[in-house]
């Protein structure tokens, strides 16, 4: 008689526990949030360098002047000088022969943006800082539309310090005595413009508005073909023969 085999019991199936389908669940669910969050990270910080709206950039820090260039021209200008973090027009009297005035313009136009700077005048100082600039035959005034920098004390000219040059002027007065530094705020969008001293607001206007073209108009620029009229152009430092210091200068695109 044949020999029987004798196979062993088979094993039940192995059917996964509760315990275990959740487990497996939670990682899943884990695994998929860190996936979202990483690519949520890394589309966050294409878009900042795609996109520098609302990012501050920085146009000054001291260091150079790669984000500027003389007016009309595609070189640095030497009629300005880096010294202690600050960015120094060199007076007439210092240059001599060699001065011809050179406004420094961005090398980079904006439309609506906020700029933040500070400022230092030497007595009896006089110089201004411009916007939406376009370059032309005639100086950098005759398209932008000018904030006047000067020494509120011992300045000449009847534009006081921080007023829009001939257009919107102020009744108040923040600025510090001459060789102290100032800050300046801009704000420049089609809907509402500002100009702020040492956190003082000094004026709020809409540029090309009824009252602008108006103010405009009855200033010296009413005859100026142009002027004021572009959205969009270079900040300017204007060299205007006498010392005056910047620093800290960045903007932001709106």
């Amino acid at each position: 008689m044949a020999a029987r085999r004798i196979f062993p019991p088979m094993s039940p199936p192995h059917f996964p526990t509760c315990e275990l389908l959740m487990k497996t669940y939670i990682f899943a669910a884990v695994t998929l949030c860190v996936s979202t969050l990483l690519a949520n990270s890394h589309a966050a910080k294409a878009d900042d360098t795609a996109a520098p709206t609302g990012k501050w950039e920085t146009l000054f820090d001291g260091s150079n002047l790669d984000a500027w260039r003389e007016y009309n021209r595609d070189s640095v200008t030497s009629g300005w000088k880096i010294e202690g973090n600050a960015l120094t027009c060199i007076s007439h009297k210092d240059q001599g022969d060699a001065a011809r005035g050179e406004n420094l313009i961005t090398k980079e136009k904006f439309d609506a943006f906020e700029l933040e700077l500070d400022f230092k005048v030497t007595p009896a100082a006089n110089s201004g800082v411009m916007f939406h600039v376009v370059e032309t035959k005639k100086p950098p005034y005759y398209t932008g539309p000018e904030i006047q920098i000067q020494d509120h004390k011992g300045g000449h000219d009847p534009q006081k310090c921080g007023w829009l040059y001939q257009l919107y002027p102020s009744e108040t007065d923040s600025t510090k005595p001459a060789g102290e530094w100032n800050h300046l705020r801009v704000l420049i969008t089609p809907a509402k413009c500002q100009i702020e001293v040492n956190g003082v607001l000094y004026s709020e206007f809409v540029k090309g508005s009824d009252d602008w073209n108006e103010r405009v108009a009855k200033s010296k620029f009413g005859k100026w073909e142009g002027f004021g009229e572009p959205t969009n152009g270079h900040i300017c430092l204007q060299d205007h023969n006498d010392e005056v210091s910047y620093r800290n200068i960045r903007i932001r695109r709106l």
